[in-house]
């Protein structure tokens, strides 16, 4: 494992990017910084952290072994990494809210961007972006935010964070390897947030429906039981958990 501390930086996932253009680094390049100005989440989002208070890494892990057709459960063992290590922190009521937030009751504690290498439609290399909220206290206009320390008093230690992180994404990507597809959609699908739960969604032309979670495809798109009484898949863009 090769680990890359900046102080400042745009985006770790940007710089980790900007490596695999030219050569791909070695397979478990870390890339910590101590604050992003220009984070990125998912769609085009954007990361607000406060400097020195949070977790802000990216992972460069290669992946040519593994379908292209297959690369959401990059996706799922990423989710389920970050979740045991909360889980073995005492962080309490963890849920994975599709496709790969990660939740506390209700609060959203991790986001990750996960941009994969393809070329010539093969799988090469994934840059596994993730920022989680470790002791930051204030979420001024994000009222659906929070951290591990808000949620549990406790001040963290961010090395020692990321340290426990590394050991299991070794853990699931082993998993992985294996090709033990099963277990690992298995694991991902019992934490999904509002599993079997009637919930409200928004499509992608704004209407709003009512349906309840059933699981994932092997793509990754989202299975929801409508009230038409049939399940239908949906994209990451086209439809909107409303909680």
């Amino acid at each position: 494992m090769y680990i890359i501390k900046l102080n400042a930086i745009d985006s770790t996932n940007s710089y980790l990017k900007a490596l695999t253009s030219t050569v791909m680094p070695k397979d478990f390049t870390v890339v910590v910084a101590n604050h992003q100005t220009k984070g990125r989440g998912q769609m085009g989002t954007v990361w607000q952290t406060e400097e020195g208070k949070n977790l802000t890494a990216s992972v460069f892990k290669e992946v040519s072994a593994l379908n292209v057709e297959k690369q959401f459960y990059i996706s799922m063992v990423v989710a389920l990494a970050i979740c045991k290590t909360l889980r073995q922190l005492k962080i309490p009521q963890l849920s994975i809210k599709w496709p790969n937030d990660i939740l506390s009751a209700n609060k959203k504690i991790c986001g990750t961007l996960i941009e994969n290498v393809i070329k010539q439609n093969k799988l090469k290399g994934s840059v596994i972006g993730f920022g989680l909220n470790v002791n930051q206290k204030n979420f001024e206009g994000l009222p659906m935010a929070s951290s591990m320390n808000l949620i549990t008093g406790v001040l963290f230690n961010k090395d020692e964070v990321l340290s426990a992180i590394l050991t299991q994404l070794q853990f699931y990507f082993k998993l992985l390897d294996s090709k033990d597809y099963a277990e690992i959609k298995k694991q991902y699908e019992a934490l999904l947030f509002r599993k079997d739960k009637p919930s409200t969604f928004k499509n992608e032309d704004g209407s709003i429906f009512s349906g309840i979670i059933k699981g994932i495809t092997e793509t990754g798109k989202l299975n929801v039981w409508t009230e038409d009484g049939i399940v239908k898949n949906f994209d990451l863009k086209e439809v909107t958990l409303l909680y």
